[in-house]
């Protein structure tokens, strides 16, 4: 997982490698979860992700209620056809912007 924190414009990019599980829960976490402060806006990139679990989705889920729950700027970027229908399914196309 790559971080990137653009401070002018106050957004935290994450870009996940192949899997978005349960195995990278602790480097999620501490990338967006760890501290008290909320970035102004988030940005998930699931480009190379091939393997998404139900834990993925529980850790959008907590980053999406620690940056503000409705008030939340979370974009998910770059999701392939399977992904994005998993993320369909879920209803997480309701909770998140998908581009």
């Amino acid at each position: 997982m790559i971080v990137h924190h653009d401070r002018e414009s106050d957004c935290l990019s994450l870009q996940l490698g192949e899997r978005f599980d349960f195995s990278i829960h602790r480097e999620f976490h501490d990338a967006c979860l760890g501290g008290e402060r909320v970035a102004r806006s988030y940005l998930i990139d699931l480009g190379e992700v091939t393997h998404m679990d139900s834990s993925a989705l529980g850790m959008l889920l907590l980053l999406r209620e620690h940056a503000g729950a409705d008030h939340a700027d979370i974009r998910i970027v770059n999701a392939g056809t399977e992904l994005r229908g998993t993320l369909r399914v879920a209803g997480f196309d309701k909770l998140f912007v998908l581009h």
